[in-house]
């Protein structure tokens, strides 16, 4: 698996674009999220449909065609530094084959900031675009809001990138061990739904992934993992990260299917790495290679995240 391009870090007046191509989004949140922004001295813009919410499918910010005309406008707008997710949810999958990625490619590299739903598009962005995306902090979301570490680690990934080339988790390891390769990954059960999809990897193949979910019971952790398994997808990972399991059942229960459905794999994997859904979650920049130290918790970034 080889590094893609990243894009240019920010730098105080950037301007910013809140995209919504999953879920609704709260007003409150996002005016709180917006403040955030511009107390960091960024120009925060909010695309046209970020506050909609489709007619029948109320688990949607709007149509499909308005998501994906918010999201392609703010790449291609030459104003535009950074194109923010105001949250997950689900829907993002919805609007991939919508995207024009020549003209996309075309605009040159920016920055990808989210999670959750937003799997879909880091999986994208790098199979069409070659682009090291930020998995991060949804820019409504509640943690971004509220907690300090999450609000910090984004802004230094974002701005001082150089500062933040070791991040260290505090987890531990559930295999020992040290490894190689390009970080990658996101919300499971979002990975399980990719396989066999024109828009997304073909394989994990040579690297570090780092895998989290929400809401799912362990049964069904069990089966996206199980799925990936059976398709090849996880054949030649070189290790695994695993984050926050929120509002899944306790994680006594979640650790057992994890350590059997992953322990067969022979490599490093190290657990509560503090990403996902979880409150003060870190900024992991996927497609920069980097070296998983499990029983150290740590994982060191060949370069900064950005440029």
């Amino acid at each position: 698996m080889k590094e893609l391009v990243r894009p240019s870090r920010l730098a105080p007046g950037a301007r910013v674009a809140v995209v919504a191509p999953s879920g609704p989004v709260p007003e409150e949140r996002l005016q709180a999220g917006l403040d955030l922004l511009r107390g960091w001295d960024l120009d925060p813009v909010v695309a046209p449909h970020v506050l909609d919410r489709h007619a029948e499918f109320t688990y949607l910010a709007g149509t499909d065609a308005d998501r994906a005309a918010d999201l392609q406008g703010a790449w291609c707008d030459p104003s535009v530094d950074a194109v923010l997710c105001a949250r997950g949810g689900y829907g993002a999958q919805r609007i991939v084959d919508l995207l024009d990625w020549d003209a996309m490619r075309a605009a040159g590299p920016k920055v990808l900031v989210g999670f959750s739903d937003v799997t879909a598009l880091h999986e994208a962005f790098a199979v069409r675009l070659g682009l090291v995306t930020l998995h991060g902090p949804a820019a409504a979301g509640v943690d971004f809001i509220k907690n300090v570490r999450a609000q910090e680690h984004l802004r230094a990934t974002l701005f001082a990138p150089e500062t933040v080339r070791v991040i260290t988790s505090g987890g531990s390891a559930l295999a020992p061990g040290r490894a190689r390769g390009v970080l990658l990954g996101g919300c499971l059960s979002l990975l399980a739904a990719e396989v066999g999809t024109t828009q997304a990897r073909a394989s994990a193949r040579g690297g570090l992934l780092c895998l989290e979910d929400v809401g799912e019971p362990t049964y069904r952790l069990d089966r996206c993992l199980t799925q990936l398994l059976r398709a090849d997808w996880l054949d030649g990972v070189r290790g695994v990260l695993l984050g926050s399991w929120e509002r899944c059942d306790p994680y006594d229960r979640v650790r057992p299917m994890l350590a059997d459905r992953l322990g067969g794999l022979g490599v490093p994997v190290v657990e509560e790495f503090g990403f996902g859904h979880c409150e003060g979650a870190l900024t992991i920049p996927f497609g920069v290679a980097a070296e998983l130290d499990a029983e150290a918790g740590t994982v060191t970034l060949d370069e900064p995240a950005l440029r």
